[in-house]
């Protein structure tokens, strides 16, 4: 296998790891020019579209929230997040892993995160310098 094509692969399984899929429709929130532009254009290859920007008002499957300890107030981040999603959706929030500038405390994530009415469900090493939280809003009462 020539090292191009296990990158690609390799760049692939970081989308795969967050769970998406070909097809998903995915919004990007606090981009900056410390985000993982691996990972970004892992999910562009594998869901086959390009990544909205903040400013959409589209309904999404997926809110990609890069948020770092400073960025604002989570919770205020998260309720405004929920607004675009479709039913079924998540938000994988990612926050700089530990030691690294603007990490944020794992606690202060559960507790914004449950603030808002969000379940964590998975963590993960989304990329190199930053770490992926899974957070889903209940599902509808029948």
């Amino acid at each position: 296998m020539s090292a191009t094509a296990g990158q690609a692969q390799g760049e692939r399984g970081l989308a795969e790891r967050l769970g998406l899929k070909s097809g998903q429709v995915v919004q990007e929130i606090g981009w900056d020019e410390d985000v993982d532009d691996e990972l970004r254009g892992s999910i562009e290859d594998l869901t086959g579209n390009e990544l909205l920007d903040e400013d959409s008002y589209d309904v999404v499957d997926v809110v990609l929230l890069w948020w770092r300890d400073g960025d604002g107030d989570l919770f205020d981040a998260l309720t405004n997040a929920m607004r675009s999603l479709a039913d079924g959706g998540q938000i994988w929030l990612l926050t700089p892993k530990a030691g690294r500038e603007g990490h944020v405390e794992p606690s202060d994530i559960g507790e914004d995160a449950a603030t808002a009415g969000l379940s964590q469900t998975s963590s993960i090493s989304a990329a190199p310098d930053w770490s992926g939280t899974r957070l889903v809003p209940p599902k509808g009462k029948r």
